[in-house]
């Protein structure tokens, strides 16, 4: 059998992991940009993740 397959729950945790990585990236670039209102829409997108 295939060792490296993972299961749902495993699947799902990396999934919410990758997400929020990528969402703290955008935020810190739309800090860099100094774009309030796409970082007051990506603090609401935070939210909603967790």
């Amino acid at each position: 059998m295939n060792r490296n397959r993972f299961n749902s729950t495993e699947v799902a945790n990396i999934h919410r992991e990758n997400l929020q990585k990528n969402l703290q990236r955008r935020m810190e670039a739309a800090r860099a940009r100094g774009d309030e209102n796409l970082l007051k829409m990506l603090e609401a997108e935070a939210k909603y993740l967790r």
